[in-house]
């Protein structure tokens, strides 16, 4: 379906980050395995939970629009988790693995952070009310996991890893 109207780019938008987050669903628990640092590990283990709301929440913004959702893959997502696998493989497991990983997941937190404002700008233009609160709550969470990572990072698993070389 070409995109023709703003009502089309919100649901191509909407679909994009649906199949982003379920792709996402499927990745946490590897970077989780792949993480040394307990905290990390935990922090993916976290997100992964916040990740399936997320999706269930999707369902709930697309029963209050009425909009049907286009099948479709993530192009960038796919690129994000093909990124983090490859870090998995080239980097000993370890705290230079641990640095790596916090800034895969820190690529992605940016990405769904840029696409929940635009799902967010796109349903006011739309007057998607009722989906604002939806979509403002899983807002709130990606900004809350891109600063967890950071303070990971800061906290001491970048030093980790800058000790190890």
């Amino acid at each position: 379906m070409p995109v023709k109207t703003l009502e089309d780019l919100f649901i191509h938008e909407l679909s994009d980050i649906y199949s982003a987050e379920k792709q996402l669903t499927k990745a946490l628990p590897k970077l989780a395995r792949a993480a040394t640092n307990p905290e990390l590990a935990a922090a993916f283990e976290s997100h992964l939970e916040e990740t399936q709301h997320q999706v269930e929440r999707i369902d709930q913004v697309v029963e209050a629009t009425g909009v049907k959702l286009k099948r479709m893959k993530c192009l960038a997502m796919e690129g994000l988790v093909e990124e983090g696998k490859e870090v998995m493989e080239a980097i000993d497991k370890g705290p230079v693995l641990d640095a790596a990983l916090i800034a895969a997941a820190q690529k992605v937190e940016h990405y769904e952070i840029a696409s929940y404002g635009t799902l967010l700008a796109l349903g006011r233009l739309l007057k998607f009310d009722r989906i604002e609160p939806l979509l403002q709550e899983t807002l709130k969470e990606e900004k809350a996991a891109d600063q967890k990572l950071t303070q990971l990072a800061e906290g001491g698993a970048n030093q980790a890893a800058a000790d190890k070389g």
